[in-house]
C-alpha cells in the first residue's frame, strides 16, 4: 500500500526543514518516503510506502499536528492507494 500526500505549505523551505527533522518519526509510523515533490511555493506532494496503515492513518490524523505547525502546513490531504 502506498500514500499519496499534499501539503499547502506557506514556504518550501520551512516546510522542507521541517520534512526532513520528522523523517525518524514518520518512519516510526509506517511511512517510508518514495518521492516528494514541489508544486510552486504553496504545495508539497509526497509518495509514502506504508508498512503499517493503522499507525500511519493514526500519526497522520493526530501525531503530525507539532509537524504541521512547524512546516507552516495550512491544509492536508492524503490518499491511501493501492496497485490495481
Amino acid at each position: 500500500m502506498q500514500l499519496i500526500a499534499c501539503y499547502t505549505i506557506g514556504d518550501f523551505t520551512t516546510f522542507r526543514a521541517a520534512f526532513d527533522a520528522d523523517a525518524e518519526d514518520r518512519g516510526l509510523n509506517g511511512l517510508s518516503l518514495l518521492q516528494l515533490w514541489r508544486e510552486g511555493d504553496r504545495n508539497a506532494w509526497a509518495l509514502y510506502q506504508v508498512s503499517d496503515a493503522k499507525a500511519a492513518h493514526a500519526y497522520l490524523s493526530m501525531g503530525a499536528a507539532p509537524f504541521n505547525s512547524q512546516a507552516g502546513v495550512t491544509a492536508t490531504d492524503f490518499h491511501f492507494v493501492e496497485t490495481a
